[in-house]
């Protein structure tokens, strides 16, 4: 079987939202036109003191920005939701961009205020993601489910169902994050591994797919990172150092091995292994002089993963 094509995408900051408000046709045009397969958009309702945007609605609004552009998220916090609801905005999405969006979730955590916002334990959080998923999967098949959980009781339909069927990655680092993408999703959306840590997942997912009877699964896994990108290493280095401690408050060195940093030729090699691996996908948190100087940056990254010699 031939592998799937390689896929870059542009993970959009609240920032660049906010920047591009009010010209997302020009910016979906400009990422076409650079060669980006999908822009990727978070999701929070209230991080960090009350800042986020909702995942669903920034898809919809760039899906209805060009017909041709892609969108995923990255990750959508599906614990703070009902399933029933989240299913019905997804065949929406899938009735007016069919084919154009890939649903990327995870649990969340990393402000607890947030979810305790939303009346959520965040000790239940990742329990709760994963009913919730088992839900959505069976509410978009289309047909009447019936199920009684640990915190959701569902009788009832949403239709029609998406088609083409929407594509989920699932995300996290942790053994139960694990188990959920391999019984409940298409794809794992690493973040923060090594390459040996990420074959180590991967072989996790396949065991777990396996123990829940699900066979001849064709992943779509993909790479979440950050990337400093410029021609000189030590300029790329201090702009996405800038960034992230600004972003997360800590050290850059906590992060330094996962994010690289200079010209696309150095980006590219230090993803080599992780195409080795199988994956496909590579979703960019793009530090440089600008967003569309970062777009046309992951393209090069990308046609030197698919030919080095190039």
């Amino acid at each position: 079987m031939a592998a799937d094509p390689i896929r870059v995408g542009i993970v959009l900051r609240e920032q660049d939202l906010g920047a591009w408000a009010g010209r997302l046709p020009e910016l979906a045009e400009r990422a076409i036109a650079a060669g980006i397969d999908h822009l990727t958009v978070g999701d929070h309702v209230s991080f960090a003191g009350g800042h986020g945007a909702d995942g669903l609605i920034q898809a919809a609004a760039l899906l209805a920005a060009h017909p041709e552009l892609s969108v995923q998220t990255g990750v959508y916090l599906l614990s703070l939701r009902h399933p029933a609801v989240v299913a019905r905005q997804l065949a929406t999405i899938a009735q007016l961009a069919p084919g154009r969006f890939v649903f990327g979730v995870g649990v969340g955590g990393d402000d607890p205020r947030e979810l305790e916002l939303c009346g959520i334990d965040p000790r239940e959080r990742g329990a709760r993601t994963t009913e919730a998923l088992r839900c959505l999967r069976l509410l978009m098949e289309g047909e009447e489910v019936e199920f009684r959980g640990r915190f959701f009781d569902l009788r009832g339909a949403i239709r029609p169902a998406p088609a083409p069927p929407i594509p989920i990655l699932v995300g996290g680092r942790s053994d139960a994050a694990l188990v959920r993408a391999g019984q409940l999703g298409d794809g794992w959306l690493a973040l923060w591994v090594s390459p040996r840590r990420f074959a180590e997942a991967v072989a996790r997912i396949d065991s777990a797919a396996a123990d829940a009877g699900r066979a001849g699964v064709r992943w779509g896994h993909a790479l979440q990172l950050w990337a400093g990108f410029g021609a000189s290493p030590e300029d790329a280095r201090r702009r996405l150092a800038t960034a992230m401690q600004g972003a997360y408050s800590l050290p850059f060195e906590r992060f330094e091995r996962y994010a690289p940093c200079g010209p696309p030729a150095a980006i590219a090699g230090a993803l080599a292994p992780y195409l080795e691996l199988g994956c496909r996908r590579f979703n960019f948190v793009p530090e440089g002089t600008s967003l569309p100087a970062a777009m046309e940056a992951a393209v090069e990254v990308k046609a030197l993963l698919a030919d080095p010699l190039a």
